[in-house]
């Protein structure tokens, strides 16, 4: 879309309309001149996100509570492996908990989905939306996916999957979900659809149907 002013400059540069060579000159002349604008108004903008993206002082503080939570869980006092996590809202710290996987005899425990699930009672909903998330290390499929049911949408984390790869499996797990289905690690065999759908066909004319 062109720019009013420039509409107007394009006609002042064509005195005689019919001449096609200078309509062509200007139409080039003026196409340059656009791109140049864009280039620079996508610039700015590339660097006025960057800038709102880059990790605060703020954020490494939360950061390094997800850490001592990390190492509190896996050294320190062993309730699992070492992995820890802050969830943020309004900037203030509404949950934080390390992975309980040994103490508690559960596979889901992880950090993040502890402290997911104490946000959830902290704040009483489901919806995290506008909370953020610290993790001590980079989300494993299941905390990735309960971090997206319960609606946050920012997630810092410090150590990569291969920083432990030779101890846990979550980059393992992660390439098998990518897998066709006949590959998978777990067996996954499709029985009763048809029964299966008709309670699904029930749930769609509940007028309180739950939704999340």
């Amino acid at each position: 879309m062109l720019w009013h002013k420039d509409v107007e400059r394009y006609r002042a540069l064509i005195p005689h309309p019919h001449d096609q060579r200078l309509v062509v000159v200007a139409a080039i002349s003026l196409a340059f001149e656009i791109r140049a604008k864009c280039i620079i108004s996508l610039t700015i903008l590339g660097l006025l996100l960057a800038v709102n993206a880059m990790a605060t002082d703020q954020d490494q503080a939360f950061m390094r509570q997800a850490i001592k939570v990390m190492r509190d869980a896996g050294v320190v006092n062993k309730t699992g492996g070492p992995f820890g996590a802050v969830i943020v809202k309004d900037r203030q710290v509404i949950a934080a908990a390390g992975n309980s996987v040994i103490q508690d005899n559960d596979p889901s425990a992880h950090a993040e989905v502890n402290a997911i699930r104490q946000a959830c009672r902290t704040l009483d909903s489901w919806d995290l939306t506008g909370c953020v998330m610290y993790s001590s290390c980079e989300c494993c499929p299941m905390c990735y996916s309960t971090a997206y049911w319960a609606n946050i949408r920012r997630v810092f984390y410090a150590a990569s999957w291969s920083d432990y790869d030779d101890l846990f499996s979550d980059r393992a797990i992660n390439d098998d979900i990518r897998r066709a289905m006949p590959e998978k690690q777990i067996r996954m065999e499709q029985i009763l659809q048809d029964e299966a759908q008709a309670v699904w066909t029930e749930f769609r004319q509940l007028p309180d149907g739950a939704r999340y």
